[in-house]
């Protein structure tokens, strides 16, 4: 059976206001490709909404430099909760987005002028991509990373997303699962790190970082675009980590999963079945987003972090002109050609909406 990961899609934010927040990413970090916006009723979501249909606002925005885009979702009929405390590294599920960059110590300027709160010194090190942290202005923490990957040459420093950092309770079983489940197999980076490292703190709590790297074998559809990937996890070697969502549902304040682009899902949940880790979520044939259509699925990390599963069957090229493109018939193995993926940016969106 076909089984093919192209890359990070998108990671899913739950915001109070999707515009405020797509407004904000479009100017300051270059994410003005508008893919689709859509208003909807999440039915297929209740395990994760307290067995409710909740009616939401979702935009998917995404930086032709290259990477993965953002999903911004908001709760219609609901104020969504902040996390009932604040959330340090080793936290489990997702701490951070990586974006990449090819010049820190310009994006690096150019956040402190506009005033971005946490931002930490430019992290330097012989052994990874240098890097550094900051707070966007919705509470939602950012590792802007070192990385060279260009799909298409833009206005923007920085591209789009490359990854995620993720605490974890047991490493080794989080490794397992990753490389198994998702082919991130190769080891970039396995070392005990501290607190301060992580996060400008001056306080010296261990953690042990893995970075691990996708061996892209095989890449269809968007692959080029969405680039190569990492994922960084993090575990507590001092301390109880906390459970991020604790007592809050999937669409609330912060990262509520970590998409990846896929083809072959009949293969996929035939892994997930075999690696005791079952889709909890499976939409079955095709979703309807309005401007975008495909098949979706959720599974769970061993500490429950959402990771969600989209096989991309219809997207819209010139919305205006009825101009989409359908990849269901397309060869998996192959990506789409270039000037076609660049053909997304007729949809930027040059100003505040």
């Amino acid at each position: 059976m076909v089984e093919v990961i192209n890359g990070i899609q998108q990671v899913g934010i739950g915001v109070k206001d999707t515009k405020t927040v797509f407004n904000w990413y479009r100017k300051h970090l270059g994410f003005d490709v508008l893919l689709f916006k859509d208003e909807a009723i999440a039915s297929l979501m209740t395990k994760y909404t307290n067995g409710k249909s909740e009616k939401r606002d979702a935009y998917l925005s995404l930086n032709l430099v290259g990477g993965g885009g953002l999903e911004i979702w908001q709760f219609k009929d609901r104020t969504p909760t902040a996390p009932n405390q604040e959330i340090v590294p080793g936290d489990l599920g997702i701490y951070a987005m990586k974006i990449r960059c090819k010049n820190l110590a310009i994006m690096h300027k150019y956040l402190s002028q506009i005033g971005v709160l946490n931002l930490t010194d430019i992290k330097e090190s012989r052994k990874r991509s240098s890097y550094f942290y900051f707070d966007d202005p919705f509470g939602n923490k950012v590792q802007m990373v070192e990385d060279s990957y260009c799909f298409s040459e833009q206005p923007s420093i920085n591209g789009g997303v490359m990854g995620a950092v993720i605490g974890v309770s047991n490493m080794e079983r989080s490794i397992d699962f990753y490389k198994n489940m998702l082919g991130y197999t190769e080891v970039l980076y396995d070392d005990i790190t501290y607190l301060d490292q992580l996060s400008g703190s001056t306080a010296k709590q261990q953690y042990r970082k893995v970075i691990l790297g996708h061996h892209r074998k095989k890449i269809g559809g968007f692959g080029d675009l969405l680039g190569p990937t990492q994922l960084e996890l993090i575990q507590m070697l001092q301390g109880t980590p906390t459970k991020i969502y604790k007592d809050r549902l999937w669409g609330d304040l912060g990262y509520i999963h970590l998409c990846f682009d896929v083809q072959g899902m009949d293969a996929l949940r035939e892994k997930a079945k075999v690696l005791k880790n079952p889709f909890t979520v499976d939409s079955s044939n095709s979703f309807d987003m309005g401007d975008a259509a495909g098949h979706f699925c959720y599974v769970e990390d061993p500490d429950g972090t959402l990771i969600e599963l989209v096989e991309t069957h219809k997207v819209p090229i010139v919305k205006s002109l009825g101009i989409y493109l359908n990849l269901k018939k397309r060869d998996p193995y192959k990506t789409l050609p270039k000037w076609l993926v660049k053909s997304l940016g007729l949809q930027k969106v040059r100003k505040n909406i």
